[in-house]
């Protein structure tokens, strides 16, 4: 799934956007560019705290087991910390929610990519047992906005499904002007 946002497009292509855009003519391409606008939350900073969650853009103080036993509970393969650590040394942006009572990571995502253009969101969890209050929306929320202010408009995430739906109206869309993903997957050889 891609996210509106900025959008470099061949000039017969229609913009898909969530606002009207303004449009630059240069090198016979189209640049729809949207007004930056004060973000609002579906909840506030303040209103996670009061409900006893911390919001965390480091990975100083993440127990990566308690974050691992969070993958498990939503489906992920268990991972091997070592590499979950080294995945995470070479993560661009990073945003967990830790629960105040226990100390533990409740919400988790995070994002690569080039810096400059392209990020791709990874492994948006919640907790099971605290789904449903918002927390999901929040990591994606401010994700987006860091990778927004750093200049990235292209931003891609990987989804199952069933959970399309979640982030349509965070901003993304699947399969937007018919591009389709691909991915490599080596076959194994019959033994």
């Amino acid at each position: 799934m891609l996210l509106h946002g900025t959008l470099s497009l061949p000039f017969r292509s229609p913009p898909l956007s969530l606002r009207s855009p303004t449009v630059h003519h240069h090198h016979h391409r189209r640049r729809f560019s949207f007004a930056a606008a004060q973000h609002q939350y579906a909840i506030s900073d303040e209103d996670l705290q009061s409900r006893g969650f911390t919001l965390r853009r480091t990975i100083e103080h993440l127990n990566l087991d308690h974050l691992n036993s969070v993958f498990v509970a939503v489906g992920f393969p268990k991972r091997d910390t070592d590499k979950i650590k080294v995945a995470l040394e070479h993560t661009d942006s990073v945003l967990w929610v830790e629960y105040e009572k226990t100390k533990r990571p409740v919400a988790f995502a995070r994002a690569t990519g080039d810096g400059v253009f392209n990020a791709i969101i990874w492994d948006v969890v919640v907790d099971p047992t605290f789904q449903g209050i918002g927390l999901g929306k929040a990591v994606i929320e401010r994700v987006v906005e860091e990778l927004l202010e750093k200049g990235i408009t292209n931003i891609a995430l990987y989804s199952e499904p069933r959970v399309l739906g979640f982030y349509r109206p965070l901003g993304f869309v699947s399969d937007p002007e018919g591009i389709r993903g691909m991915v490599y997957s080596r076959k194994q050889k019959k033994k």
